[in-house]
């Protein structure tokens, strides 16, 4: 079931907040837990029981690691949970990937074995891990019930596509939360904030992205075109989908974790992926990065240490050697940057955002490309290669369809909008202050005519995130 769907919005949604807000406190976690089970279950009900399974298990090590913790049964218990959730990852989203690659290695034809990957197993796995790593590092006590356990996992609003809500985040509030008007509120406009991106914008941006790739009229700023659609795509995508989570979980009274914070504003790539996926981001640091030794190490492990991360968090991504480099192309960059062009960057502020959308968008065209060849021939293009023409028809035809949106999109993707919000507000003080919050409500509803017009009559409504 997708956010942006009318089975969620005019459905699902109204009928899990009349019972969620119906109960007693104690039955709330397992209200969330049985509605978030039947979320999953809607679209693919046979890998319910692979999250039930990741649950008990996650469950049971994590009591048994504080059970024996001081002894060396403890850290038996946190490989156990770690081979678990490594193994299953591994087996759904990665054996196709081991298997062609043997075979072009060796010759053989193994067969593939064509494994349909369940969604959001690389999230809910992602919490277990740091869930039974926190308590055997004795950072949280483990979870007594098993269902405030299945509610942190398998909650809905950040179930599927992040972000990654550590047990840590929210251990207290699984036992003692607050519920308020002022949270609703601020929950369903901060839900219908991302939505909008979704809809208006991100699925907008998408739908030239696909006319692009069926083309046959191409031309170098057509490549331009795509490439620059994309970026903008996938941040309005995510980071919509992030926005209704976080607004979700105001709306149940979970303070879930900032996922984006303007990326495309940074002035390096350190900066970039501070602000981009920054729950991912931090995951790999904790987990990975500094039990390997961070940058507090001589500077080869350093690199080695860089290298491993940034290839573990494009193989994250999913299971093509593009992804790996995309990885990889980041590690680059950020040894790059801290080993003698930070400075430089500090000279210019306009040629440093240059350079990071440089990169950042001939990264995604690497990322969203079928194979390496193909990433390889569009970066190519973008930049003459194959002496096409600077100009295509096509592309003037679908500039004029689209670029307003593009711009507009460019225009979302930065402070502007807010900071115009924040200084209208305060010049008009108190006085305002009521007719703000009515034509904010008007605004909000007509916001939800129009995303609701769109689905009733639209078609393309992928999350491209679901695929991770």
């Amino acid at each position: 079931m997708l956010f942006s769907s009318i089975p969620f919005l005019y459905y699902f949604l109204p009928v899990v907040l009349l019972l969620y807000f119906a109960v007693p406190f104690k039955l709330k976690n397992l209200v969330l837990l049985l509605s978030s089970l039947f979320f999953y279950g809607w679209g693919e009900p046979r890998y319910v029981v692979i999250m039930a399974i990741s649950i008990t298990a996650g469950y049971v090590l994590g009591r048994l690691i504080e059970a024996s913790r001081g002894r060396g049964l403890s850290k038996v218990f946190l490989i156990l949970s770690v081979v678990a959730s490594v193994c299953m990852l591994g087996y759904f989203k990665y054996t196709d990937f081991f298997i062609s690659n043997i075979n072009s290695l060796t010759g053989l034809s193994i067969p593939l074995l064509k494994i349909a990957l369940p969604i959001g197993i690389s999230f809910y796995l992602f919490q277990i891990l740091s869930y039974t790593v926190d308590v055997y590092r004795g950072t949280v006590p483990a979870q007594k019930s098993i269902i405030n356990f299945g509610a942190y996992v398998a909650s809905f609003p950040q179930l599927i596509a992040g972000p990654i809500v550590r047990y840590s985040d929210i251990a207290l509030q699984l036992e003692h939360r607050t519920h308020s008007f002022e949270k609703c509120a601020y929950g369903i406009r901060r839900f219908m904030i991302g939505l909008s991106k979704k809809i208006l914008l991100a699925n907008a941006l998408g739908e030239l992205c696909d006319i692009f790739r069926a083309s046959d009229d191409r031309a170098v700023l057509f490549y331009w075109l795509y490439a620059i659609s994309f970026t903008l795509h996938i941040y309005f995508d995510f980071s919509g989908y992030s926005d209704m989570a976080i607004g979700l979980g105001k709306i149940f009274g979970f303070d879930f974790v900032e996922n984006f914070n303007y990326p495309y504003i940074s002035g390096s790539i350190t900066e970039f992926w501070r602000r981009w996926h920054i729950s991912l981001g931090s995951w790999f640091r904790d987990y990975v990065y500094i039990p390997l030794g961070g940058n507090r190490v001589p500077q080869l492990r350093w690199f080695f240490n860089i290298l491993v991360v940034w290839m573990l968090t494009g193989f994250w991504h999913g299971a093509s050697w593009n992804f790996i480099f995309w990885g990889l192309l980041y590690a680059a960059f950020l040894v790059i940057e801290k080993l003698w062009l930070a400075p430089y960057l500090d000279k210019s502020r306009f040629l440093r955002h240059v350079y990071v959308m440089l990169i950042v968008i001939l990264g995604f065209v690497l990322f969203n490309a079928t194979d390496m060849t193909e990433a390889l021939h569009y970066i190519g293009a973008m930049f003459g290669a194959g002496s096409l023409p600077l100009i295509s028809t096509e592309f003037t035809y679908y500039w004029g369809n689209y670029g307003f949106i593009l711009i507009l999109a460019i225009i979302g993707s930065t402070p502007l909008p807010r900071l115009a919000v924040d200084a209208l507000t305060r010049m008009g003080g108190n006085r305002t202050a009521k007719l703000r919050d009515i034509l904010e409500i008007v605004f909000m509803a007509v916001l939800l005519f129009m995303i609701t017009a769109y689905l009733v009559d639209g078609s393309f409504n992928p999350f491209l995130y679901f695929r991770f």
